[in-house]
């Protein structure tokens, strides 16, 4: 019992640590400082950053313990049914996509632009406009949520990944609470409205999907390239 307790306590602090930097780099107080000293080579800030990133949480995945504890072992015909969750959270994510530029996310774009010395450095690393349309009338953060659905349905589940997943979770929860920081300096009464009437992740609201009245239905929430 005390070898699971620390092996969860591990993993915890390991994913905590992730936490931690990644918040702090993705902070408009550090890209500042890098533009500070560095320009518009910001424009690379963010593909490094979620290279960076991807390095790190891979690190810590295979260098955190695995207790082999197993939870739960789903036999047929249950095994297949729980994908079923799975196979719709993938239709899920790919209809955020239509609405979601990949490219600015990953920072492909911040480089095209960057090259074709249109950079604007007030972007910081990224162009942010706000989007209300398709599954963003249901949640405010849709690949969270469908993040969330396929990780949760598998067949089968022991303690370490039970406990990577929670924390995914927790991260997922308290990280939108930053990047709605920067929303609202950015969008100001338009985001407020949207966030005080769409729930955070879980779209409970489903029924009632948002319908933007005053907000200007032209707005992204990462520029659509």
């Amino acid at each position: 019992m005390i070898l699971y307790v620390a092996e969860v306590f591990i993993i915890l602090v390991m994913f905590s640590i992730f936490g931690l930097v990644h918040t702090f780099l993705a902070s408009n107080k550090v890209k500042t400082f890098f533009i500070r000293y560095a320009g518009n080579l910001i424009a690379f800030y963010r593909f490094f950053y979620v290279l960076f990133s991807v390095v790190m949480f891979y690190i810590i995945y295979i260098l955190a313990p695995d207790s082999h504890t197993t939870i739960y072992d789903l036999q047929y015909p249950y095994d297949f049914i729980v994908l079923i969750p799975q196979f719709l959270s993938i239709i899920g994510f790919i209809w955020t996509l239509k609405y979601f530029s990949v490219r600015e996310f990953l920072g492909i774009n911040q480089i095209i632009r960057w090259y074709h010395k249109n950079y604007n450095v007030n972007d910081l690393d990224e162009q942010l406009t706000l989007r209300i349309q398709g599954p963003y009338k249901l949640c405010r953060h849709p690949l969270y949520f469908f993040s969330i659905v396929f990780l949760l349905f598998r067949p089968e589940m022991d303690l370490s990944y039970l406990t990577f997943f929670l924390c995914i979770i927790a991260y997922f929860y308290i990280g939108s609470f930053y990047e709605e920081k920067k929303l609202i300096v950015r969008f100001g009464s338009d985001y407020k409205k949207y966030r005080d009437v769409v729930p955070r992740i879980f779209p409970y609201k489903f029924l009632h999907p948002y319908k933007p009245e005053s907000v200007n239905h032209e707005f992204l929430s990462r520029r659509k390239l």
